[in-house]
């Protein structure tokens, strides 16, 4: 799929094209020409190939011979893709997008976090203790994007501690909600107490081997952020 961040030109056509497309701007079925592409963009041809190449490895977009390039519908693409997630959280169907993901997150990281309680490593707890005591700290200072990469570690460290790989492989979902949140102005300026207590709560009762204790934690965080995000 490549990197996230793809330097230059064909990163920025590329973010650019995506959401064009999630948008609705370029609707599903329609036909994009490449030589319209070059001309909106003022790029090469080559580099607008490398950006539908990378659309259709994500599903937005099918090419086939003598139709072109024609934009999928939404049902079709890789709604995991945390460029796609990105894009829709910067367009105009933002609310329904993070009711959808809190409806994801309410099924999943409970259920991670009484795995967490069996299966995760004494290096694991260490992480999960060490990453709320920088949130704690970040929380504080206000620093908000210290704060997140704190809060992301948390999340990445305990999905992964699930045992689960396929748990673990929605680390990046539950990071772009958590970097969503944060870059559309959806944080209080100083994180709540009470959120930084229940993730202390999670890790120490992941780290006592308590299930229970550690699902209930997890569910109050979620349920927490999904009512702060939609504002309910």
């Amino acid at each position: 799929m490549g990197d996230d961040n793809q330097p230059g030109l064909h990163g920025s056509v590329l973010d650019q094209l995506g959401t064009l497309v999630v948008s609705g701007e370029y609707a599903p079925g329609q036909v994009l020409r490449i030589e319209q592409l070059e001309a909106r963009f003022g790029v090469s041809r080559t580099v607008v190939r490398e950006a539908i190449r990378v659309l259709e490895s994500m599903g937005m977009v099918s090419s086939r011979r003598r139709v072109g390039v024609t934009v999928s519908v939404p049902a079709a693409w890789n709604l995991f893709d945390p460029r796609i997630i990105r894009w829709r959280l910067d367009s105009g169907e933002r609310e329904a997008l993070l009711r959808s993901l809190g409806e994801l997150r309410r099924g999943v990281e409970p259920v991670a976090a009484a795995l967490a309680a069996t299966h995760a490593t004494p290096e694991q707890c260490g992480e999960l203790t060490g990453a709320v005591m920088r949130m704690a700290v970040h929380g504080k200072s206000g620093d908000l994007e210290a704060y997140l990469a704190a809060d992301i570690d948390f999340h990445r460290t305990l999905l992964e501690a699930s045992g689960n790989e396929m748990l673990g492989a929605l680390t990046t979902v539950v990071a772009e909600v958590l970097a969503g949140r944060t870059h559309h102005h959806l944080m209080p300026a100083f994180p709540e107490p009470v959120a930084i207590r229940w993730h202390a709560e999670v890790a120490q009762a992941v780290q006592a081997g308590d299930p229970v204790e550690a699902e209930r934690a997890m569910r109050d965080i979620v349920e927490e952020a999904t009512r702060a995000m939609l504002g309910d």
